[in-house]
């Protein structure tokens, strides 16, 4: 039997028959939704998918970071973006107009 990552669990037709109870009873915390006996899904709070969605975008950010530190080309000093930024706006605002 597969490991159930949540210390409640219910049967798909018990949830079925009565989401807003089961809800109710779980709380704060997760229920593993089985299927034939084995975890077909987790049911888990909102607050609890909030938080692990913010966790998840930390974690995305944190390795966005830490691969452009590997990155083995000169950086680029912010000065120097913003105002190649501030050119190519201008360009595409000058192509606007010329339309």
């Amino acid at each position: 039997m597969e490991q159930l990552l949540a210390t409640r669990s219910v049967s798909i037709t018990e949830l079925k028959r009565s989401p807003s109870a089961i809800i109710e009873q779980a709380g704060t915390e997760a229920v593993a939704v089985l299927n034939h006996n084995r975890p077909a899904a987790y049911l888990i709070p909102a607050e609890m998918y909030r938080c692990q969605m913010e966790r998840l975008e930390t974690a995305e950010l944190r390795e966005a970071i830490a691969t452009s530190r590997r990155d083995p080309r000169p950086a680029i000093p912010a000065a120097q973006m913003f105002a190649e930024m501030d050119t190519a706006i201008d360009q595409v605002v000058a192509e606007q107009a010329a339309a």
